[in-house]
C-alpha cells in the first residue's frame, strides 16, 4: 500500500468517529427533559386528585327549616259534613302536630265552586276533629281560596307549619352520567339517601346534638345489685345487654 493511500485512510477514520459521537448530547438532553416532565406531571396529578370533592354529605347536606305540612281532602257537592274516611285521614295528619309549640292550624275552604256550601260544613267538622285531637281552639284559623266553577270537588286544605329536616331537591342531571373523566360523583349521587334519612328523623333537633341523659332506674339497679350479692361464690349472672 502506498503512503498516500495510508494517509487518506488514517484521515477518514477520525472523521467517521466524529460523526458517530456527535448525536450523544441531544439524546441525553431529550432524556433529561422527559424525566423532568414526568416528575411535573406526577406532582400535578396528585394535587388535582386530592382536590376532588367526593362527599355526598357535602353536596346534599341535611338542613333543618320550617316547612308547611298540608293535607287536601276533596269534598263532594252533596256532602253535609265530613265523612268517616275524611275524619280518619285528618286525625292521622294531626299526629305530627306539635301541641307544645302549638302552631296555627289553617283550614282553607273553596269559594265559587259548586261544592262551596258543602266544603264550609266540612271545614267546621274538621275544626271539631282538630279540637278533639288536642289543637287549641284559639290556634284554629279559617280561610278561603277562589275556586273555579269547573272544580266540582274542590278540596278543603288543612295546613300547619313545623320544623322538618330536609335536603335540596333531588333529580338534577346537568350532564351525561357516563362522563366520568373528571373522577367526580354525578350531581344526584347520594341525594335520595340523604332525603330518605331526613324524612325518617322523628325529631330534627337530634341532628344538631344529643339529648340529655335520662335519670337511672334506681329500683331496677337495686334489684340487679341485690341478685349479684346474694348469688353463691363463683356464680356469674347471665346479664343480657
Amino acid at each position: 500500500m502506498s503512503d498516500a493511500a495510508f494517509k487518506l485512510r488514517s484521515v477518514a477514520a477520525p472523521a467517521r468517529a466524529g460523526r458517530i459521537f456527535r448525536p450523544a448530547m441531544p439524546i441525553l438532553a431529550i432524556a433529561t427533559v422527559a424525566l423532568l416532565a414526568g416528575c411535573a406531571m406526577q406532582k400535578r396529578d396528585s394535587i388535582t386528585v386530592g382536590a376532588v370533592p367526593d362527599d355526598y354529605r357535602t353536596n346534599h347536606p341535611i338542613v333543618i327549616a320550617e316547612q308547611q305540612q298540608t293535607l287536601d281532602l276533596p269534598v263532594a257537592a252533596s256532602q253535609r259534613g265530613a265523612s268517616r274516611q275524611q275524619k280518619d285521614s285528618l286525625e292521622g295528619f294531626l299526629v305530627g302536630y306539635d301541641r307544645t309549640a302549638a302552631p296555627v292550624l289553617n283550614i282553607i275552604s273553596p269559594m265559587g265552586s259548586p261544592n262551596a256550601v258543602a266544603a264550609a260544613d266540612v271545614a267546621h267538622d274538621f275544626a271539631s276533629v282538630a279540637g278533639a285531637s288536642g289543637v287549641p281552639t284559639s290556634r284554629i284559623m279559617y280561610a278561603s281560596y277562589q275556586a273555579g266553577p269547573e272544580e266540582v270537588s274542590a278540596p278543603v286544605r288543612v295546613s300547619f307549619a313545623s320544623m322538618r329536616s330536609q335536603t335540596n331537591k333531588c333529580g338534577r342531571w346537568p350532564k351525561d352520567i357516563l362522563e366520568t373523566s373528571d373522577n367526580k360523583h354525578y350531581a344526584n349521587f347520594g341525594c335520595p339517601t340523604q332525603n330518605n334519612l331526613a324524612a325518617q328523623v322523628a325529631n330534627p333537633e337530634d341532628l344538631l346534638g344529643p339529648r340529655k341523659q335520662t335519670p337511672i332506674d334506681a329500683d331496677n339497679r337495686d334489684a340487679v345489685i341485690g341478685d349479684y350479692r346474694d348469688a353463691p361464690a363463683g356464680f356469674e349472672p347471665n346479664i343480657d345487654y
